[in-house]
């Protein structure tokens, strides 16, 4: 009989091959035992599937084979939502678009996973239920005007109803309504009415204007015409005042000639001047001259 040949002549024999295993489960052993946490992120530590744990960032040690262990991000994170549809107090549909910001407590990152898995799912699951239908609830108490008008009060009220419907591990930090689009039908009426309000405003204050305007013109006539009625009342009272004056000169002289006959002759005297009439009549007498007197 043939013999097929001895075991000592396979290079590939049992005895040989421990020692590779050997080594490789004692590589495989050292390399994963160690794992690194990023920043931003927490670890959940894992044992055959139970939570064990949570790990900070930075490198740790596990288990071999037995451990394992989960990235949660803490970071903050934004989901959009497009084409959300609902509808006014006043009956106006309207599409909207908005957005979400938030992040996962680091001391929640357990409750993260034991509920959800990851981050995605929780999203599924928690924003993505609540946000369309907290946004229609409270678009639905504004008017169309309204909603528009007191944006900034809408999104307050909005981030303050998805808040408190989403109970879980995550913390809302800013809701954002990026977009409210309404029917083309409709943005032309409020277009045409705005237009209108406009107008109205504009003839208003040409109105005002022009009030404005003519009181103007009625405090300047009326200031004129104090000016010249108190000019008028000072011509007056100059022209009394030099009058009286005047006469109390009038006054004075003559009772100052009437009480000295001679100062009356002087008068004549002092304005005589020097000549005699060329022309006199038969019965006339020198002027300004009195023969007693000069005597």
């Amino acid at each position: 009989m043939l013999k097929t040949g001895s075991n000592s002549a396979n290079p590939f024999s049992l005895g040989k091959l421990v020692p590779i295993v050997i080594l490789l489960a004692l590589f495989t052993a050292l390399f994963g035992s160690w794992y690194t946490v990023d920043q931003g992120e927490r670890g959940v530590l894992l044992r055959n599937g139970k939570i064990i744990g949570t790990a900070e960032p930075g490198l740790g040690f596990k288990a071999p084979l037995i451990d394992t262990v989960v990235k949660i991000s803490t970071q903050t994170h934004t989901t959009s939502y497009q084409q959300l549809q609902a509808y006014s107090r006043d009956q106006q549909p309207a599409t909207l678009r908005a957005s979400v910001t938030f992040s996962v407590p680091p001391d929640r990152v357990e409750e993260v996973y034991a509920n959800f898995k990851s981050i995605d799912a929780m999203i599924a699951r928690l924003l993505d239920r609540q946000v369309p239908t907290q946004i229609e609830n409270v678009f639905g108490k504004y008017t169309a005007i309204s909603v528009v008008q007191e944006r900034i009060k809408f999104g307050i009220d909005v981030t303050a109803a998805i808040t408190n419907a989403i109970k879980g591990p995550i913390e809302i930090n800013s809701v954002q309504i990026e977009n409210i689009d309404f029917s083309n039908a409709y943005e032309k009426s409020v277009e045409d009415r705005m237009r209108a309000e406009v107008e109205v405003q504009t003839q208003l204050q040409n109105l005002e204007k022009e009030r404005v305007s003519a009181q103007i013109a009625v405090t300047q006539a009326q200031a004129q015409a104090d000016s010249q009625l108190a000019r008028a009342k000072a011509e007056a009272e100059s022209i009394r005042i030099k009058g009286i004056a005047e006469a109390s000169a009038i006054k004075s002289r003559a009772e100052a000639l009437a009480q000295n006959q001679n100062l009356v002759e002087l008068t004549k005297a002092e304005k005589w001047d020097g000549k005699l009439p060329t022309t006199m009549l038969p019965t006339g007498t020198l002027p300004f001259i009195d023969a007693k007197t000069s005597k």
